[in-house]
């Protein structure tokens, strides 16, 4: 049984991960944080700081939670797992929490994309529950070297959860940090999955994002990627809820507003904090892989089943699979539309 005292893993504790981790720890609960071995010295020595959206900081100390490398250390008493590690990812962690977890443990998915939690549920034993979620904000890291590490949030929002298991949100709610149960997780990770298509082109255009969002042209580019998504979830029988603010299927005429009009109607989507960029961005700057094959790549297997072309999403992915492992480097618009 979950409850105020459960132990929770952070698995794959990177920009999202620690956020959530050190919120959770400062308001008291059992966290621990499976990392890389490298990140591990750097936290026992000098702890974590987070950044909220208004700029307010505060410290993790070091004795506030928990750190290990080893997913069997982390694991084997564990009573809730929340796993956010990049999609690539996901089996390979499933099959460590199967081998090292209780085989009853609660497996939350707070990563980007539409199939992780069919991934963990397909190779967890039957015990287990897996719990789909949705992190609707960004998290910013601190560059390499930076002590202690930062991870700075960029914008509002509430993590919603599936409404399977009665408890869950609020054993996961603290001061900071929100989490709510939503019906409809499914249709919320088809439209999150749209609206991060923009992931690539914000990592392309080299730009904090609110700069990006001011460029009619790169948000003509971004109208024009998401129409293409929308035409092949709606072949596929998919309806994509609303994440938060605009529709999915009303974005794109925001999008092509002149920007007198659309600093008026997206004023909330304009008010995020200047250090916001996508996950993508950190992961290109970083010279690691990225999740291109878990956005772009699932609406081209969706126009593969339903023979639909969609050129601007074909040139997107190869754009960032040139770009993955070099040097990052700043693309303009025409560079991605060929």
């Amino acid at each position: 049984m979950i409850g105020i005292d459960s132990r929770i893993v952070i698995a794959g504790a990177g920009s999202i991960g620690c956020y959530v981790g050190g919120r959770l720890a400062v308001a008291g609960k059992a966290v621990t944080l499976l990392v890389r071995p490298r990140m591990i010295e750097g936290l026992q020595q000098e702890g974590l700081r987070i950044i909220d959206p208004d700029g307010s900081e505060k410290l993790v100390e070091p004795g506030q939670f928990s750190l290990t490398s080893d997913p069997e250390i982390a694991f084997r008493q564990a009573d809730i797992i929340l796993v956010t590690v990049k999609s690539g990812a996901t089996e390979e962690m499933a099959k460590s929490i199967r081998e090292n977890a209780p085989s009853d443990i609660v497996v939350v998915s707070l990563q980007n994309g539409v199939g992780n939690a069919g991934t963990l549920r397909q190779h967890l034993p039957p015990e287990a529950t897996v719990v789909s979620g949705m992190v609707p904000f960004n998290v910013v890291q601190s560059e390499p070297g930076v002590s202690p590490l930062n991870v700075r949030r960029t914008m509002p929002g509430t993590i919603l959860i599936d409404d399977i298991l009665d408890g869950l949100a609020e054993v996961l709610s603290v001061p900071g940090l929100s989490v709510q149960m939503h019906s409809d997780m499914q249709g919320l990770l088809w439209g999150k999955l749209l609206i991060n298509l923009n992931n690539a082109l914000n990592a392309l255009s080299n730009l904090p994002l609110v700069e990006q969002l001011a460029d009619r042209n790169w948000r003509l580019l971004i109208a024009d990627q998401i129409r293409e998504g929308l035409k092949l979830v709606r072949a596929h029988g998919i309806t994509p809820a609303k994440v938060q603010g605009a529709s999915p299927s009303v974005l794109p005429w925001i999008l092509r507003l002149p920007n007198f009009l659309f600093r008026i109607v997206a004023a909330r989507m304009l008010a995020i904090n200047p250090h916001a960029r996508s996950s993508m961005w950190e992961d290109l700057s970083r010279g690691r892989a990225t999740e291109i094959d878990y956005l772009q790549g699932v609406i081209i297997q969706l126009a593969d089943a339903k023979n639909v072309p969609v050129p601007l999403t074909r040139k997107v992915l190869a754009c960032v699979k040139r770009a993955e492992g070099k040097p990052l480097r700043s693309h303009s618009v025409e560079d991605v539309r060929g």
